[in-house]
């Protein structure tokens, strides 16, 4: 059985590019810095399914990224996290958080509406993404 992203996934993100394990994600909602790495393997939910090899792949994907968005959006905090309650798909959310953000200290899953990007929004973090990252 070949990949295939998780349609809530595909609905609620934009996609950005591929590393070597995963795909790279960003969240529609402009009210944070919030990307989404999903392995490209099947039928799993959690990190230890991963084989050896592709959980130390993800860890060096994962901490490539937090470092990289940690620079770009000059981050007060990265929160990282693989909580797949809604979304079954094994995928890692890397959020950037300012103590100025709507919803800091709290978590910013289902706190507030979704406001998704502009489509200039989009072409811009884009833009700065693909400038840093190496994919």
């Amino acid at each position: 059985m070949s990949f295939q992203l998780h349609p809530r996934l595909e609905q609620d993100c934009i996609a950005i590019g591929r590393f070597e394990l995963c795909r790279l994600l960003m969240m529609n909602d402009s009210q944070y810095p919030w990307f989404i790495l999903v392995p490209e393997r099947t039928d799993l939910q959690e990190i230890y399914q991963l084989s050896k090899p592709d959980r130390e792949l993800l860890t060096e994907e994962s901490n490539y990224l937090a470092e990289n968005l940690a620079i770009l959006y000059q981050a007060d905090k990265m929160n990282i996290a693989a909580i797949g309650n809604m979304v079954p798909q094994l995928h890692i959310h890397h959020v950037v958080r300012y103590r100025t953000d709507k919803a800091w200290p709290a978590p910013v899953w289902g706190k507030f509406a979704v406001v998704p990007y502009t489509e200039q929004q989009i072409a811009e973090n884009l833009a700065l993404i693909k400038s840093r990252l190496k994919m």
